[in-house]
């Protein structure tokens, strides 16, 4: 007979959750989506969020160098961020989301300055999801 377990202790991703959207380095944030339907359409807006920065992204010592530079292509390294994002809607409201890969991430680090992100893949576990974002080195305001 097989168990039907959560993968997730959901104790423990709701702590992870509200660390993420209490911590005094948390920043608001906006979450997009693309439009899968039409590409040149308008970024669909998710709605509010809170990025908690971890650091810059490493790649696994275990790359050779073929596979760093299929990952990090043309892009400095240095871009590559790893983030823990939390949607600030409640799990069970309609407007909750969760962000996933091919989303994009504006923050306002300081006031006037908009800084996108895009969302490349993330990693999940008991903590939440660990994502890495690659920040957009076009300036914006």
């Amino acid at each position: 007979m097989e168990l039907d377990v959560p993968p997730f202790d959901p104790q423990k991703r709701l702590a992870a959750r509200n660390a993420t959207l209490t911590h005094e380095d948390a920043l608001n944030c906006m979450v997009y989506r693309p439009d899968e339907q039409d590409p040149e359409a308008e970024e669909i807006d998710l709605g509010d969020a809170k990025i908690l920065f971890t650091g810059v992204f490493e790649a696994p010592a275990d790359w050779d160098e073929h596979e760093r530079e299929e990952f990090f292509a043309d892009t400095n390294p240095e871009l590559f961020m790893t983030a823990f994002i939390e949607c600030e809607a409640k799990p069970e409201s309609a407007q909750f989301f969760t962000v996933e890969g091919n989303d994009y991430v504006a923050t306002m680090p300081n006031p006037g300055e908009v800084v996108m992100f895009y969302v490349l893949d993330y990693s999940e576990d008991d903590n939440g999801r660990e994502y890495i974002v690659v920040r957009d080195d076009e300036p914006m305001s």
